[in-house]
Formats: C-alpha cells, sequence, structure tokens
C-alpha cells in the first residue's frame, strides 16, 4: 500500500525533541484497514518514508486517534526541514 500527503512538520518536546509530520484522516482510515496484518504492537506500524530524495524505513505512531511519522534528525537536516515546514510524503507499507 503506497500513501502520498503533505502536512506541516511539528516539534514535540520531550526528554529530547523529536519531530512529526501526522498522517490525514483519510488516510489513517486505509491504514486502520490494514494495521491488524501489519502491526508489531502498540499500534506501531513499520513504515519506508520518501521525503525529498530521502527514503528510509520506521514506524508510524499512533497518536490522537492519528498517526504521525517520525523524521530521524538527519532526514531533516538533508532535505533541510525545520518545524512548521509542510512537507510531501510517501509512505509504503508492505502487507
Amino acid at each position: 500500500m503506497e500513501l502520498e500527503f503533505s502536512g506541516p512538520v511539528f516539534e514535540w518536546r520531550g526528554p529530547a525533541p523529536f519531530y512529526f509530520v501526522t498522517v490525514p484522516s483519510e488516510s489513517c482510515a486505509a491504514i486502520d484497514d490494514a494495521k491488524a496484518l501489519v502491526t508489531y504492537g502498540w499500534g506501531m506500524i513499520p513504515v519506508t518514508v520518501t521525503l525529498g530524495a530521502t527514503t528510509w524505513t520506521t514506524s508510524l505512531w499512533p497518536k490522537d486517534e492519528a498517526y504521525v511519522v517520525p523524521l530521524k534528525v538527519a532526514v531533516r537536516r538533508a532535505e533541510r526541514v525545520e518545524d512548521g515546514d509542510v512537507v510531501d510524503v510517501r509512505l509504503e507499507i508492505a502487507l
């Protein structure tokens, strides 16, 4: 399954800052339909993400009845992404 969307980058400040993009609700519905086939626990869903010219593997995190895509520091630096930037994201979920 492939999904593409755009969204703003936001920072969650915990012990260490994390940056995420929220998956839009219409894409969350498609993910919910497939999650039983791919989740490995705690609602985490393994994905391959492409942002700009950078592709990496990570997991979607469930948050507030949606999912968020964590953005690694190396990805943000390579793509020059900052808090508040709107980015185009492509997700691949292997079913």
